[in-house]
C-alpha cells in the first residue's frame, strides 16, 4: 500500500522546482528546476492512473476479463509529456548557450540589459 506517499513526493518535487525557477539566477539551474517540475507532473499523472491490484493494460484472455486493469491513458499522456519535456529542456539549454555566447554569462541579472 502506497497511501498518500506518491502525492507527498509530487508536492515536494513541485515546490522544490518552483522555488528553483523563482529564486535561481543561473539559466542552467533554472532549466534543471523546470525539468524537476516536469518530473513532478509526470509522477502526478502516473499516480492518478494507479489502481491497487491492477494488471497491465494489455489485452489478453487471462483472467476472463474480470481482472482490474490499470488505466492506459495516463501512461500514454506521460510518455507524450516526457518527449515534450525533452524538447523544451533542449530548447532552454540552447537558449542558455546562445545567451552565454552573446553576454559571456549565464546570470539572469547580466542579461537584463535586454529590457527597455
Amino acid at each position: 500500500m502506497t497511501g498518500n506517499f506518491p502525492y507527498l513526493v509530487v508536492g515536494i518535487l513541485f515546490v522544490m522546482g518552483f522555488i528553483g525557477i523563482i529564486f535561481e539566477k543561473n539559466l542552467v539551474k533554472i532549466a534543471i528546476a523546470v525539468s524537476v517540475v516536469e518530473a513532478a507532473t509526470n509522477l502526478f499523472i502516473i499516480t492518478l492512473g494507479y489502481r491497487s491490484g491492477g494488471s497491465i493494460p494489455v489485452w489478453t484472455m487471462a483472467g476472463g476479463g474480470s481482472s482490474r486493469m490499470v488505466l492506459p491513458t495516463p501512461q500514454a499522456l506521460t510518455l507524450t509529456a516526457i518527449v515534450i519535456g525533452l524538447a523544451t529542456t533542449a530548447l532552454m539549454l540552447s537558449f542558455a548557450m546562445t545567451i552565454y555566447r552573446h553576454y559571456g554569462s549565464l546570470d539572469v541579472r547580466d542579461v537584463r540589459r535586454l529590457q527597455g
